[in-house]
């Protein structure tokens, strides 16, 4: 199967290609580099295009010959969305929507969305039913590409895949990604207070990138379509988390709490 992967030299996109090419797929990456890295696919047999999916005629040159798109590419930072709210609509939405258009010969789109969209949860744990109230452009702009992924579906009749991450942790995750573990884990190791915003008592579900990386791989295989959420089904507060890598780091140190930031969940 020939495979174009937007997005491909970030944080899960360079572990799912390595993942793909492992497994004998055929491979193309769309990244313009921004935050991801040609370090992160160093020694990978696969087809590189330097191109942004912001600019139409980039991405359908890249969709060209592709048999199914995983679209990874996007901005991710929440409270960076509330204060650039136009650049996360050109890059998620209009990007997500070009990629939708120029896939129109292209039998699967798996669409890298995010637990975001769902706002302060009403019940736990988050089922797909669960109504959609995003709380920051970030996960306005989510939502938004998830409506463009479907109505393409619908206009094309390529079989469409949305995974909702939770909160991916692990190798290759940089700052850009804003990972509070690997946040937390990098102040702890200069010596930094960590940082908590708000009470501490909000709750995350984190899942490994090896397990997101499995989930976008059994969604190739699979004949199935629709919303998934991707997670661990379990909830860790962050006041726990702070306090656990200090342990497991030797640190006697407390966190420093700050207000809560503009679009964050509880």
């Amino acid at each position: 199967m020939k495979i174009l992967v937007t997005g491909g030299a970030g944080f899960i996109g360079s572990h799912l290609v390595k993942a793909l090419v492992e497994a004998g797929y055929s491979v193309r990456v769309l990244d313009n580099l921004s935050t991801g890295s040609l370090e992160n696919l160093r020694g990978l047999s696969l087809d590189f295009v330097k191109g942004d999916v912001r600019n139409y005629d980039e991405v359908e040159e890249a969709v060209k010959g592709m048999e199914a798109v995983v679209h990874l590419a996007a901005l991710i930072d929440v409270s960076e969305s509330v204060e650039k709210p136009l650049d996360y609509l050109e890059v998620n939405v209009k990007g997500t929507l070009n990629v939708a258009r120029a896939s129109r010969n292209v039998d699967t789109v798996v669409f890298s969305s995010s637990c975001a969209v769902y706002g302060e949860p009403e019940k736990l744990p988050i089922d797909e039913d669960h109504r959609i109230n995003p709380k920051s452009p970030y996960a306005a702009s989510k939502a938004g590409g998830e409506a463009y992924i479907i109505s393409y579906a619908n206009l094309y009749g390529y079989r469409p895949v949305i995974l909702r991450f939770f909160n991916v942790y692990g190798p290759k995750q940089s700052r850009a990604y804003s990972g509070v573990i690997t946040e937390f884990i990098k102040r702890a190791a200069r010596g930094d207070p960590l940082i908590i915003y708000g009470d501490g008592e909000q709750t995350r579900d984190f899942i490994h990138v090896r397990d997101a990386v499995d989930a976008v791989m059994r969604s190739l295989k699979s004949n199935a379509s629709g919303i998934y959420n991707i997670g661990s089904g379990k909830a860790t507060k962050i006041s726990e988390l702070a306090y656990l890598v200090l342990k497991t780091m030797n640190i006697n140190a407390l966190p420093v709490y700050m207000p809560p930031r503009p679009g964050d969940i509880r």
